[in-house]
């Protein structure tokens, strides 16, 4: 099935495109979107509206890309304009990755294959709301599609997931894995090889922010880092000043090697 974003537009899954042998393998929660600003009569309906699947995984917010993809959205007159979110609300986590992260190691994105335990987007609350309470009221009046994209689960890896991961992460040869935040942690590294942590407080409390340590996955030993999730490490919205801040430190250090 697939499920439809807003103003009708399909949700695609978003996996790593060039597959050729890369020094890092990055595996974060659940793919993104492209997101509008929903105008009418010159009044913001929503600041940032899920409209599209983003053009690739780890997509930077490209502003020419965004206008591209928005100007295909078919929305009747009546219920308003559609334009890009603003500049912060597009691709911030990929931004993060590429100056925080790979940046800080040393790597570009040609470097790096990314991955997501969960390659298509779902719904966080603040998207619940503005559909629940702005979209869906209009949607027998306008002939507008349902939304049909799923909120946000707890789960975001099964058995089979993993394994499909566990295909990709060897098809890199990738001698590093990067894991952001928690979720990466419990549902995937917990699932295919035992750890003595379950969480990214539990890696620090054992060895320390930033160092990274050796496991056999699959009979193949890797680097595993684990890292705070790019909302932690780039203040975006709410998140803990502690993983920010030990996140700086971090690259503090690096970039004095």
């Amino acid at each position: 099935m697939r499920y439809k974003y807003p103003f009708g537009q399909e949700v695609n899954q978003l996996v790593q495109l060039d597959k050729s042998p890369k020094k890092v393998f990055v595996l974060g929660v659940y793919a993104s979107a492209v997101h509008a600003r929903w105008k009418k009569d010159g009044k913001t309906v929503c600041t940032a509206l899920a409209v599209a699947s983003e053009p690739r995984i780890f997509w930077d917010g490209n502003i020419e890309e965004a206008k591209e993809i928005i100007s295909k959205i078919s929305i009747p007159k009546e219920v308003g304009t559609l334009e890009p979110a603003g500049s912060h609300l597009n691709g911030p986590s990929a931004k993060v990755l590429d100056e925080h992260i790979l940046g800080t190691l040393g790597y570009t994105r040609k470097d790096a294959w990314l991955c997501d335990l969960l390659p298509e987007t779902r719904l966080n609350s603040g998207q619940v709301k503005v559909i629940t309470e702005r979209y869906n009221p209009l949607i027998e009046k306008y002939g507008l599609n349902e939304v049909t994209i799923p909120e946000r689960p707890t789960v975001f890896c099964d058995a089979k997931r993993c394994e499909e991961i566990l295909q990709e992460l060897k098809e890199s040869q990738a001698k590093l894995l990067v894991l952001l935040g928690d979720i990466p942690i419990a549902q995937f590294l917990n699932s295919v090889v035992d750890v003595p942590y379950k969480s990214l407080q539990e890696y620090v409390e054992l060895y320390g922010y930033g160092k990274a340590t050796t496991a056999t996955i699959d009979g193949h030993a890797i680097n595993v880092l684990p890292l705070a999730h790019p909302r932690q490490i780039g203040a975006l919205g709410a998140h803990s000043e502690k993983w920010n801040r030990l996140h700086q430190e971090w690259e503090s250090t690096m970039k004095k090697r």
